[in-house]
């Protein structure tokens, strides 16, 4: 796919970054060069069919070029996260078996090489940036600029002549998420899995909006699946041109030097925007104020199916006054904003679709391509639901509920592991070969996917990112001074705690101290919450920043059987819990 659009669109513009002050492009056919020239290269170091190399680098150009290249040297690309730890380094080096490393800076290069040194697997290092030597090891070190150098005709024929026996069943890539069990598992993704879901977003792009010379400006983590095909894949396919952000800091400034006509994003982002309009029109006066209420009353009535004629010429006066200059912020071009990776509270979707942005809140995961399904205008908007499945997508509701999915997007299953496979797409029953996501949901009348629970205890924040609350759970109850926990985080900002402290550990401290020991009575004392604040940040030094728990309470007591906050089999019945301590926790965020 993208050799046949570099072979399109030639010198035209395809991927852009900032140095210096300014933005400066690579053309479609300066990428295809250098795609062609480290596959090349990557097969010279003895790399064969089939062998995983990892990627770990923050957005820019040469993340595209390296994914592509690994793939079309027949490899398999290992997206790994920024944030990762050594820890987490070293399980997706030795699990994926990765042969070599694809790293941009010295300074993510750091906890990397640590893992790379302990891995058996690893034999190569590939600096995009230079790399500080390292005394001879197990490890080899290359150089970006050696590795993209040669004779760009001959490394193409190769190229060609090698992706011409791989298929859409192949794999391209393995996407690590979290599991329910602690350790990340890497879902396979196969080509046909991606390029599936290009065609299906493509179509409803093309269809809803028309297609003309789209401009992608891309922020969310390419080592995510939704930024991998919906910010990378799809602009690709679509011959679009892809800008990468400075990082979230800079965002907003880039989104108006870049005017893009589609971004890819998480309701994170719109909620903190959302406040900001909210604040600056505050700020402009009664007159702004006013048509602001007016916009919002007449975009709720739209989103309840209850819009009035009445109303059509106040709309008029929104979309000359108010509108325009909301757009502006965006660049004053944008087609549509997808949202996907989370939950979108459809409060926020009727207020940007008020102030004349097109929202469509899209639903996925890593083991479906990443997506689902996606609201489209030709079915109907409708912010409470995740629209209707993609073409080439097929989706049923389980007699529990639970939403299943099959299709050419659906993974082939985890990497090295068989249990996990078969309970997520089992071989045989009467859903064998259906994707069972975990969620609970139905669909409407227009065939439009409604969510509304969620059969896994997966967290899921407001970043879209996968946090599994068993693993920071069971790491807290590993501490001396905490006998039970429970995190929280589903759609917010950061991972809270509830933890019970350990009785025993609990009166020897209150004798060390000199305190009359009362269970309650101990938490209150700043010296009693410090102690244990100790306990978490030495469970926060393993942990990603996504995992990380930034603010604790406690519970008035244990959970038990008798309390109804465990099971028999004493596993916490997290639904109890909340409705108990609910309100402390969402204090935290106010903290």
């Amino acid at each position: 796919m993208f050799l046949s659009r570099a072979a399109e669109r030639g010198d035209a513009p395809f991927l852009w970054a900032k140095s210096g002050g300014k933005w400066h492009s690579r053309s479609w056919r300066q990428v295809a060069d250098e795609v062609c020239l480290l596959a090349q290269n990557l097969r010279a170091l003895g790399l064969n069919d089939g062998d995983r190399v990892a990627l770990i680098s923050e957005n820019r150009p040469e993340w595209c070029i390296a994914d592509l290249a690994i793939m079309a040297a027949g490899l398999v690309t290992v997206p790994t996260y920024t944030t990762n730890t050594e820890r987490d380094h070293l399980h997706i080096l030795e699990n994926s078996g990765a042969r070599a490393v694809i790293v941009s800076t010295p300074k993510l290069a750091q906890p990397l090489l640590s893992a790379a040194l302990r891995a058996p697997c690893a034999e190569f290092v590939i600096g995009i940036e230079p790399l500080k030597q390292m005394q001879a090891s197990t490890v080899s070190f290359r150089e970006w600029s050696d590795m993209t150098a040669g004779d760009a005709a001959t490394a193409r024929a190769d190229v060609e002549a090698r992706i011409a026996g791989i298929g859409r069943s192949d794999l391209a890539c393995i996407i690590y998420t979290s599991g329910t069990g602690g350790a990340p598992r890497g879902v396979r993704q196969h080509h046909g899995a991606i390029l599936c879901n290009v065609e299906g977003a493509a179509f409803i792009l093309s269809e809803d909006f028309g297609w003309e010379e789209e401009i992608f400006l891309s922020f969310l983590p390419l080592s995510h699946a939704y930024e991998h095909t919906g910010g990378q894949f799809l602009p690709i396919g679509m011959g679009a041109q892809i800008y990468y952000a400075e990082g979230l800091d800079k965002l907003a400034s880039n989104i108006e030097e870049t005017r893009p006509t589609f971004m890819v994003v998480v309701p994170r982002l719109f909620e903190v925007l959302r406040a900001r309009i909210i604040k600056q029109v505050e700020k402009q006066g009664k007159l702004a104020n006013y048509l602001m209420g007016r916009a919002l009353s007449i975009g709720g009535r739209k989103a309840d199916g209850k819009g009035r004629l009445i109303d059509m010429p106040m709309d008029a006066v929104l979309e000359r006054i108010l509108r325009p200059k909301i757009r502006a912020r965006f660049g004053g071009r944008i087609k549509a904003m997808v949202s996907g990776g989370a939950p979108l509270n459809p409060e926020v979707g009727v207020f940007f679709d008020a102030m004349g942005l097109t929202m469509l809140q899209g639903y996925g995961q890593t083991e479906a391509g990443p997506v689902i399904s996606c609201n489209r205008p030709a079915v109907g908007l409708k912010m409470d639901t995740v629209g209707p499945p993609l073409k080439g997508v097929e989706v049923k509701i389980a007699p529990d509920g639970e939403i299943l999915v099959r299709g050419e997007l659906v993974t082939h299953g985890y990497w090295q592991n068989e249990p996990e496979t078969e309970r997520a797409i089992p071989r045989s029953g009467p859903q064998a070969g259906w994707l069972h996501t975990g969620d609970i949901g139905h669909l409407d009348a227009k065939g439009r996917i409604v969510i509304t629970d969620r059969k896994k205890d997966m967290i899921v924040n407001d970043k879209g990112d996968n946090v599994s609350p068993q693993r920071i759970e069971g790491m807290l109850t590993l501490q001396p001074e905490i006998a039970q926990a429970m995190v929280s985080g589903d759609k917010r900002p950061y991972i809270v705690g509830l933890i019970v402290p350990d009785p025993e550990w609990a009166l020897e401290w209150a004798r060390a101290q000199g305190e009359h020991f009362d269970f309650r009575e101990l938490q209150d004392l700043p010296a009693f919450r410090n102690a244990i604040r100790a306990a978490v940040d030495r469970v926060n030094k393993d942990l990603s920043v996504t995992e990380k728990v930034r603010q604790f309470t406690f519970a008035d007591e244990a959970f038990s059987i008798d309390n109804e906050e465990m099971t028999p089999s004493l596993k916490i019945r997290r639904h109890k819990i909340r409705e108990r301590y609910g309100a402390r926790i969402d204090a935290l965020y106010k903290a």
